[in-house]
């Protein structure tokens, strides 16, 4: 009997874990040549502050709770805001942007426009962390939500390096110490990543490692500096930049005058697995993200 039950357990675990969304069509226009993210997979978003980031991520996180039929993948999405930055009311925004397009298409739905929204924003759960010891115990509880949610596919951190300097402090000379707690956060995502078959986003600041005087490249900001178990986790890489005025112009010099006044930004994507890789570049408007 008790062989019985455990067997029954464990399929009804097996059949949750199948049924567990898969994102690797979360956006074609960021994973062109590898494919998006796949289960047990981490992407890390990593750039300079006002390179897009925030707004990309906006983006992801509306097309993973919109339905299917607006082109939103409907599923589950876990939010760790480690940096007390998500605005709220950018994302209703968004996604009230977004429904309103696709009602203009031919989407209907029975549900009014802010029961269509609140359905939305049913799919989003945020979490708070103030520091790494927090991050840490929310990964390790996350377990609970994980096993009970088929429907939750993506857990967002941002970002995992909100308390790099905070640790850097505390941990005094010892690198070991410095990094303890970012370690243990890697080996709990391994074992939800393992276990649950989830997809994980994280921005990461950026932060220069090396002075070589006033002729610094920019890729001394783009050196990954994280610690190693972060960095082994870690399958595909979104490094953003803005670029500079006249090649904005280039960029979009086939688009209308509104698209050539606006900022654009690129999204140079890399696989850790797969020597491919591949570009993008957007710009931001009211309704979110444009792809060029």
């Amino acid at each position: 009997m008790v062989r019985s039950i455990t067997s029954d357990v464990s399929l009804q675990l097996f059949a949750r874990l199948e049924a567990r969304c898969c994102l690797k069509d979360i956006e074609p226009q960021l994973f062109p040549e590898l494919g998006g993210p796949n289960h047990g997979e981490v992407v890390e978003l990593y750039g300079t502050e006002g390179t897009g980031k925030t707004e990309l991520l906006y983006h992801l996180l509306c097309r993973c709770v919109l339905p299917v039929a607006t082109g939103g993948l409907e599923v589950d999405v876990v939010f760790v805001d480690t940096d007390y930055s998500l605005d709220m009311l950018r994302m209703v925004s968004i996604l009230d942007s977004r429904l309103n397009a696709a009602r203009s298409t031919g989407w209907s739905s029975d549900d009014s426009d802010e029961a269509a929204l609140r359905s939305c924003l049913s799919r989003l759960l945020v979490v708070h962390c103030s520091s790494s010891s927090q991050l840490v115990l929310t990964l390790h509880f996350l377990e609970t939500s994980l096993s009970s949610r088929p429907g939750l596919a993506l857990l967002v951190i941002d970002s995992i390096s909100a308390f790099y300097w905070l640790d850097r402090c505390e941990g005094g000379a010892s690198v070991a110490k410095q990094e303890e707690k970012l370690s243990k956060c890697a080996e709990l995502l391994g074992r939800l990543l393992r276990d649950y078959r989830i997809t994980v986003f994280a921005t990461c600041h950026t932060i220069r490692r090396s002075y070589s005087g006033p002729t610094c490249s920019s890729s001394d900001y783009d050196r990954p500096y994280l610690c190693r178990p972060w960095q082994r986790l870690v399958t595909h890489r979104l490094l953003c930049s803005r670029q500079v005025a006249a090649n904005n112009m280039a960029a979009t010099a086939g688009g209308s005058k509104e698209q050539r006044r606006r900022q654009v930004f690129t999204v140079y994507c890399t696989g850790s697995r797969s020597k491919a890789s591949s570009s993008s570049s957007f710009y931001v408007t009211d309704g979110g993200v444009k792809f060029i």
